[in-house]
């Protein structure tokens, strides 16, 4: 515990030293956000430096491998499918910046990418040991034995988180004062389930994902001191595609497949408003929403985005919470 702690503030210190210089070099080389025409409201954030997330990663990218146990493959893969993602959001971001296309990759080259790495570490996953095709019902944390039916559950959890966590990223500090929340009491369900396991190499593999959690948490602290309103910088597609890529392959990893969308409820509340909208608008030319994702309706509705963030970050961490106590009450 000690460790994670100390794990945790050494990432928020490399953020928050690494942000200006990130910030520098981004106002230097002009990669700044262009925003789009119907998001008018925002039209005063035009020009706001992006690619932030590389601090994050930056930080995380040290202290996950310097602080983690013996017993690191599950928190390694995760750290190198994050990276993988923040990679493809990278190159996205680079598009809309330097060739001045805003919309960056087609949504069919993000899905390709992101389903390559996908597929590949689902197969890992599945013929892992410590994973395979097992994962834990919700709050007892019993084990369920998909079979070969893990594999299409595993890529459905990354492309759902990855596409979530980008969509949710809208307003300054959402994603990631969401993120933060999240994080912290997923971090304890993985606790708990390496308690139930009762074994010890799973304990140590699911200690060093506990770790992972306990550095982004800081990363994500330490961006979030530039991040907040009024935002000096956005994480960008960058950041965005990373969080959800690792949140993705933790889950997976943890088997806590059908834990992650109940703590997880604001991302899902922010997918589900974007297909509803869309499925609306084709089928009856209407929209549910004046606009999605869901925090633009609510900003349409007059509310600061101040209040949103909270509204979000506090529902993740209510949920979170009752999770915790009602997980605690079944497995302790």
């Amino acid at each position: 515990m000690i460790k994670i702690l100390i794990a945790t503030l050494v990432a928020f210190a490399i953020c928050v030293a690494v942000m200006p210089l990130v910030i520098m070099l981004g106002k230097r080389l002009k990669v700044r956000q262009t925003i789009l025409s119907y998001v008018d409201n925002h039209i005063s954030k035009s020009g706001t430096p992006t690619m932030g997330g590389i601090g994050v990663m930056i930080a995380l990218s040290i202290c996950c491998p310097v602080f983690s146990n013996k017993d690191n493959t599950l928190m390694l893969v995760t750290l190198f499918v994050t990276l993988g993602y923040g990679i493809i959001g990278f190159i996205d971001d680079f598009i809309k910046v330097f060739f001045k296309q805003n919309k960056g990759l087609s949504p069919l080259q993000k899905i390709v990418f992101q389903l390559l790495i996908a597929v590949i570490v689902s197969v890992f996953a599945y013929n892992n040991s410590l994973v395979g095709s097992v994962i834990y019902a919700p709050f007892t944390l019993k084990e369920l034995d998909l079979g070969m039916a893990a594999i299409p559950l595993f890529m459905l959890v990354f492309l759902a988180f990855t596409n979530s966590v980008n969509l949710t990223d809208g307003l300054d500090g959402l994603a990631g004062k969401v993120s933060v929340s999240y994080l912290f009491f997923f971090a304890i369900i993985i606790a708990f389930a390496a308690y139930a396991s009762g074994d010890g190499a799973v304990e140590s593999e699911f200690g060093n994902l506990v770790l992972y959690c306990g550095v982004l948490m800081g990363a994500l602290c330490g961006f979030l001191c530039y991040n907040c309103y009024p935002a000096k910088v956005f994480m960008g597609d960058t950041g965005a595609l990373a969080l959800g890529g690792g949140f993705g392959c933790l889950t997976v990893m943890s088997g806590l497949e059908l834990v992650a969308p109940i703590i997880g409820v604001m991302f899902v509340a922010t997918s589900l408003s974007v297909i509803l909208q869309v499925v609306s608008f084709k089928a009856t030319k209407k929209r549910i929403f004046l606009m999605a994702p869901l925090h633009h309706h609510f900003e349409r509705k007059g509310i600061h985005e101040n209040r949103i963030v909270t509204v979000y970050s506090s529902v993740t961490a209510a949920v979170g919470i009752l999770t915790v106590i009602i997980t605690a009450a079944c497995v302790l």
